[in-house]
């Protein structure tokens, strides 16, 4: 048995992701992710990542359609040289591949650590959005990115609970596939 070691990261570490194919990490976190991504090759470990196209929609929701956030695009919404991407979701992905393989991280796996939607707190965070996020990212994540084409992406979901104790902004509380009490808020098939 081989115990690997990561540590998660998210997009905020990148200076440049649009589009994905020039996706790169911020010079000032060079000195701290390039050691990283290092160790990460020399142990053959994966580079887990949190993944979460809601927080990108609601920051530039008049450039970022809401269907290619949820997965419900209808045709290509960015091409990028010969790559297509008809979600948000591929294209941040993508552009983490790109910026690991530019710090010589090119035969690195992505583990999506996190991904979620918020079903309360915000005009984009509502239930049906929540359950069309989780539903169509589940389905969606069997058969990789554009970069990275019929691969299986490991994804977790964010989160099993809502967090009602959480502090911070209302829709922190509201990711969970179940209320506090237990209840489903939504159908989902995880199969």
């Amino acid at each position: 048995m081989q115990i690997k070691v990561s540590t998660a990261s998210f997009s905020q570490l990148l200076g440049s992701s649009f589009p994905p194919s020039q996706g790169s990490f911020s010079d000032g976190v060079s000195s701290f992710i390039n050691p990283i991504i290092s160790f990460l090759v020399e142990n053959d470990s994966p580079f887990l990542a949190n993944i979460y196209p809601y927080f990108s929609y609601t920051g530039d929701s008049q450039n970022i359609p809401l269907p290619y956030a949820l997965f419900t695009a209808l045709g290509v919404v960015v091409q990028d040289g010969n790559l297509q991407y008809q979600n948000l979701f591929d294209a941040s992905l993508d552009a983490i591949y790109a910026a690991l393989e530019r710090s010589g991280g090119a035969n690195l796996q992505i583990v999506v650590s996190e991904s979620g939607w918020p079903s309360e707190g915000d005009p984009a965070a509502i239930v049906e959005n929540a359950r069309t996020y989780y539903s169509n990212l589940m389905n969606h994540v069997k058969g990789g990115t554009p970069r990275r084409p019929g691969q299986a992406i490991e994804t977790y979901l964010f989160a099993m609970f809502d967090e009602n104790q959480k502090g911070g902004l209302e829709t922190e509380r509201h990711f969970g596939l179940f209320s506090p009490s237990q209840q489903s808020k939504y159908r989902i098939a995880f199969n």
